[in-house]
């Protein structure tokens, strides 16, 4: 009678599962009862129980630590400490230029650094012309189940094969109105990095890139104790630093901006980075309550690795990692026809982050908006953003 109480919407799901244990008519012939199964598509059949059982002790708000202060260096710690067996940091970043070339107001780099003891990375430095320091933005890219490019959806590439170059275009087309967000910000004065996430562009899978691997990837770094996904922040973190070590860089101004699973990697970065005064998220935010259901494509998984941080569910949400950020500058924008992330959820999501910068007195710093489209990033969008890190950096 307590969990009917306490789980009313889930009380024909528990009688279910309670049936599974009864026994039943023995029969020779295999059952065509359906019911019985406990897999529904892609999700146990008792999902709704898992999502009732989140109770998000460690958010803002249902923490024992009243302090936000304090909580915010405590909800940090939890984080990180889900993100376990990462490489260790560099010992020096130990930064080459390989190309380069003279664009519209500023130059374009290729360059490589030390992101880690483990990973030397490709990726695009932009820097304005004229005397520096300036301030700085980190562009992540999005995912889009299109490896074959990753920092080359937001920098205009050179020095690569034409085919790279076509590929870009059209993807830049496709997403971003048929703009490169970095070489946007260049050109406005930001010193500009872009750096591949594992397993997109030059730090690709030797045969090639397959959807399906991302599963087996995910996989057989979980069985090693560590994450995906957790790999890929940790990256973001070095990234940073990086960025904030460079002669051309103001490092108390510097920003991070991303589209779809860049903007998950944008608040993210800013939720465990003091690095990042300044954040902006295109079309990723929402809530698990929403995006875990029959039919949302979260629940296929393939993806989604790449932004899983295990155990995390335990503690928080994803607005309840995105406030760890308040009261910095924040911006979030998510479009109404966005399949991907239901608008109820981004609502409920948009109400979190709203409550948290309005409680510490940082509400004007915080912007929060739904826009008619689907999961693009369009000019007006652009300007907007580009308004909003001007203003604040």
């Amino acid at each position: 009678m307590r969990l009917k109480n306490r789980f009313p919407a889930a009380a024909a799901i528990a009688a279910y599962l309670l049936s599974l244990l009864l026994p039943g008519p023995v029969s020779a012939q295999p059952s065509s009862d359906t019911s019985r199964y406990e897999v529904c598509g892609y999700m146990p059949s008792f999902f709704p129980l898992m999502k009732e059982a989140l109770t998000w002790p460690e958010a803002w708000g249902n923490s024992p630590e009243k302090d936000f202060v304090k909580w915010k260096g405590q909800a940090r710690g939890i984080v990180l400490g889900c993100m376990e067996n990462l490489p260790p940091a560099p010992l020096g970043f130990a930064p080459e230029i390989t190309a380069s070339e003279q664009r519209n107001g500023y130059s374009a780099r290729k360059i490589l650094f030390n992101v880690s003891q483990w990973c030397r990375v490709p990726a695009y430095l932009l820097v304005p012309d004229g005397k520096g320091p300036f301030p700085a933005v980190i562009v992540l890219h999005d995912h889009g189940a299109h490896f074959s490019i990753g920092k080359e959806k937001v920098v205009r590439p050179f020095a690569v094969p034409p085919e790279v170059e076509k590929d870009a275009e059209l993807w830049v087309e496709k997403f971003y109105d048929g703009v490169f967000i970095g070489d946007m910000l260049a050109r406005n004065g930001f010193v500009v990095l872009a750096v591949d996430a594992l397993y997109w562009g030059e730090r690709g899978r030797r045969e090639g890139a397959d959807y399906d691997v991302q599963q087996a990837l995910a996989s057989n770094m979980l069985q090693m104790g560590s994450s995906w996904g957790g790999f890929i922040t940790a990256d973001d973190l070095r990234s940073a630093d990086f960025l904030a070590s460079l002669d051309c860089v103001d490092s108390t101004r510097i920003g991070c901006l991303g589209f779809s699973m860049g903007a998950y990697r944008a608040w993210m970065l800013a939720a465990l980075s003091d690095r990042i005064a300044v954040s902006a998220s295109v079309c990723w935010m929402n809530t698990t309550g929403y995006l875990m259901t029959m039919d949302n494509n979260q629940n296929k998984g393939g993806s989604a690795w790449s932004m899983i941080v295990p155990g995390l569910r335990r503690f928080m949400d994803y607005p309840h990692v995105a406030a760890i950020a308040c009261p910095r500058p924040a911006l979030f924008f998510n479009c109404r026809q966005d399949k991907l992330f239901p608008t109820e959820g981004v609502e409920e999501a948009y109400d979190v982050l709203r409550r948290t910068w309005e409680e510490q007195d940082a509400g004007d710093s915080l912007v929060t908006r739904l826009w008619d489209g689907n999961h693009f990033f369009n000019r007006q969008m652009q300007e907007e953003v580009l308004e909003f890190l001007c203003r604040w950096l």
